[in-house]
């Protein structure tokens, strides 16, 4: 096996693991998205939200991150592949990367306010 494969399931295991420490340790972006996400739950539980509500939340909470990590992923890479040398195309590329994350995130918002909205107009009126 090759230094890069892993030689068992536990194995496989840890390292994601460790790739989730690193991401929680160097990402602010990814921290900030984890503590709103815990929020969002947190405050879904007490409106007392259906189980097809939370999951919709779940579900989207995790595009994000998965998004985030995506993100941090590509521009990890093209800093190695290109030496953190300037490149039209790299910056390009961190652009569009960075993109998705805004455009997950957007989209969450707007299903947030849509699951949250009847909660909040009840509290106010």
């Amino acid at each position: 096996m090759t230094k890069f494969k892993s030689s068992s399931v536990k194995e496989s295991i840890s390292n994601a693991i460790h790739g989730l420490k690193l991401a929680v340790s160097s990402q602010r972006n990814f921290v900030i998205e984890i503590l709103i996400s815990l929020i969002v739950i947190i405050t879904s539980l007490l409106f007392k939200f259906s189980i097809t509500d939370i999951c919709i939340l779940i579900v989207m909470i995790a595009f994000v991150l998965v998004c985030e990590l995506l993100n941090s992923v590509i521009e990890f890479t093209l800093d190695a592949v290109y030496k953190n040398n300037y490149s039209k195309l790299v910056e390009m590329a961190k652009d569009m990367s960075a993109g998705m994350v805004l455009l997950i995130a957007c989209i969450s918002v707007i299903i947030g306010i849509l699951l949250f909205g009847k909660y909040f107009i009840k509290l106010f009126i």
